[in-house]
């Protein structure tokens, strides 16, 4: 079992013939079941051509009618990406990875309201996870992102980040310490973005197959808390916490554009109370996540 993704899921590539799409593309279809999941890709400019194998259309909704996929991820550049996830929202599909970073904030918000309204009016929910993130993966079945495979071992420990080197980081370590893991979950590092903290916390709740969870969080906004919070009333798993940002000054933006403390509750010092008093077994040092984990096992 996972979240979200498995070893059946259909994938399209938005951006496909770009270089970045058609390096990590490659790179997915080598790993695991990857050949059998990236079944089409999309380029209006080169429908009815391929690549790797994989048949080119000219849209979303094309490749999902043809293919039977339920999810795409998307590497189109910065100014038509935002477009590029509407386009997979309005073709009906489950699950939408953006990994693009970069987005105009204005063109996020703007599909965000677009995907609400679409759901309040009755249209179908579908999970956008991103952007600016590494994507998702289930060991040893499918990967769909940016991650490197080889550090991923399958097994029960759930791992959710907000920064990609740190999710990878957390999933080094645990498998380093023979921890193998359910599904290890980039939802980025934007203000506007589609998965919350909160939102994979409770997937993992949910999943039978997930014994524990580390969840990794940075400075600025109010998602760590959140989630620790419903964590607190609802999680019936242990949970490792980290924050990255600790040194940082209030005021400026490190490194992601989420980044940003205003002061007061998005501290990484507020954040890791919060998370303590919610039941969290915190640490300050990152290379401390693995052993934690393995000692609440």
């Amino acid at each position: 079992m996972s979240i979200y993704i498995n070893k059946n899921t259909k994938v399209i590539t938005q951006g496909i013939t770009g270089k970045t799409g058609q390096f990590h593309t490659e790179k997915c279809q080598e790993y695991a079941n990857g050949k059998h999941c990236f079944v089409a890709g999309v380029n209006p400019k080169k429908a009815g051509e391929s690549i790797f194998d994989i048949p080119i259309y000219a849209t979303v909704k094309e490749a999902a009618r043809q293919t039977g996929a339920t999810c795409s991820v998307i590497y189109v550049p910065p100014a038509g990406a935002a477009a590029a996830i509407w386009e997979a929202v309005d073709a009906d599909l489950d699950f939408v990875i953006c990994i693009t970073e970069g987005i105009p904030i204005r063109d996020m918000l703007e599909v965000r309201n677009k995907m609400k309204a679409r759901q309040a009016a009755g249209g179908k929910k579908t999970l956008l996870l991103g952007p600016n993130c590494p994507g998702i993966i289930t060991p040893d079945e499918i990967k769909i992102g940016i991650m490197p495979g080889h550090i991923h071992k399958k097994g029960r420990v759930g791992v959710v980040s907000r920064s990609g080197t740190l999710t990878y980081e957390a999933v080094a370590q645990l498998t380093e310490l023979g921890i193998g893991q359910s599904s290890a979950v980039g939802i980025g590092g934007d203000p506007i973005n589609g998965l919350k903290h909160i939102d994979v916390m409770q997937a993992f709740n949910d999943d039978p197959d997930t014994d524990a969870v580390i969840m990794i969080g940075e400075i600025g906004g109010p998602d760590e808390a959140d989630a620790a919070r419903w964590c607190k009333a609802h999680m019936k798993k242990p949970v490792v916490g980290f924050i990255a940002g600790v040194t940082a000054p209030a005021g400026k933006r490190m490194g992601h554009a989420g980044a940003l403390i205003s002061g007061g509750a998005d501290t990484a010092d507020a954040k890791l109370a919060i998370m303590e008093e919610c039941g969290f077994k915190i640490t300050r040092d990152p290379s401390e996540m693995g052993k934690l984990l393995k000692a609440l096992l």
